[in-house]
């Protein structure tokens, strides 16, 4: 290391050149709490080397997630928690919070608290003036965001992991067009409305039944909004009105409901019926032949790209490619190999 850079060093840390080469150079003799110092202030200056990680402060990273219940964000959870224990303590430390979808401006304002206090950030993330506000602010401050599952378009953050929501979709409706027999009606059931995931879903999903299927209808999209109660209700009214049903794709949540809609009127096993994420539910319906095939988001592996693209740019410097480095495949589950 150059001299000047050590002396740069030396002076922000407050103490001598010797203990900043003892310290990077894990030579011993250093108490705790003047090594803490001096990795503080190399973090600080953005010294490009690694660190020592016996004595690193470990980073402060926090994930916003949503706290809607679904099984995809209690596994996502799950997967990050699991990642920062075999991280260790001392190479990181993660917060999990859980905010509320329909206030934006409120998980806006706790990012920017957190951009105070924090190395970096993943978030879950829909539009909203107030986000990319947040957003901005955590740049100014040099705070790196990364937004997982839904992107936020032109936002200020370092890169997005996530699927391709409109392969996704589009490959749900390639999926949908080859497994119906005849010409009839596809319901499509939407999770919420002001998500771009879904709208993508749902925009992929029409755009390959409308050119590559012309006998398939497909009807409104019902609004199902991720919740139980309207989706069974805007089901009840849509098969109580259609007598030639033959497929029924599920952007979101509410399989339980769906699956009890098409038994109630006689649709099981006649319907071909798809939706996303692999989890007990929509295996015991793909068991008992209800459902035909699922799209897996694979959470574990949003949870370990979004954390190692992190760490790589907090320790190394990296720039991450804005969705290359943080894509992630999805998975087409059957009944053969759920």
């Amino acid at each position: 290391m150059k001299k000047h850079t050590l002396d740069m060093l030396a002076k922000k840390a407050g103490v001598g050149v010797a203990t900043v080469d003892r310290v990077l150079n894990e030579r011993g003799g250093v108490s705790p709490e003047t090594t803490r110092k001096v990795l503080l202030a190399a973090q600080e200056i953005g010294l490009k080397r690694i660190l020592p990680v016996a004595y690193q402060q470990p980073w402060q990273i926090e994930v916003f997630l949503s706290g809607n219940g679904s099984f995809f964000f209690k596994q996502l959870a799950r997967d990050f928690g699991e990642i920062a224990n075999h991280l260790g303590y001392q190479r990181m430390t993660l917060l999990r919070t859980f905010t509320v979808e329909t206030q934006p401006e409120k998980l806006a304002r706790l990012i920017i608290d957190s951009s105070t206090k924090r190395d970096g950030i993943i978030v879950v993330a829909h539009h909203s003036p107030a986000l990319y506000e947040a957003l901005e602010v955590c740049k100014a401050r040099g705070v790196p965001v990364i937004t997982i599952v839904t992107d936020l378009p032109d936002a200020e953050r370092l890169c997005h992991v996530g699927i391709n929501q409109m392969q996704a979709g589009r490959t749900a409706g390639l999926m949908m067009g080859r497994m119906v027999k005849g010409a009839g009606e596809v319901v499509m059931v939407s999770g919420r409305c002001d998500y771009s995931a879904h709208r993508q879903r749902i925009a992929g999903f029409r755009a390959v039944l409308e050119k590559k299927f012309p006998q398939l209808r497909l009807r409104e999209v019902l609004a199902g909004q991720d919740q139980r109660d309207v989706i069974s209700r805007l089901l009840e009214e849509c098969l109580s009105h259609s007598h030639d049903v033959i497929g029924l794709y599920n952007t979101g949540s509410g399989n339980t409901e769906v699956s009890a809609a098409l038994d109630r009127h006689q649709l099981l096993g006649r319907c071909v019926y798809i939706t996303h994420e692999l989890y007990s539910i929509t295996r015991g319906l793909m068991a008992d032949d209800v459902l035909a095939m699922t799209l897996d988001q694979n959470a574990r592996m949003h949870a370990q790209l979004a954390t190692d693209i992190l760490l790589r740019h907090l320790e190394e410097g990296y720039q991450p490619t804005l969705y290359e480095d943080g894509k992630v495949d999805f998975r087409l589950i059957t009944p053969e190999n759920a």
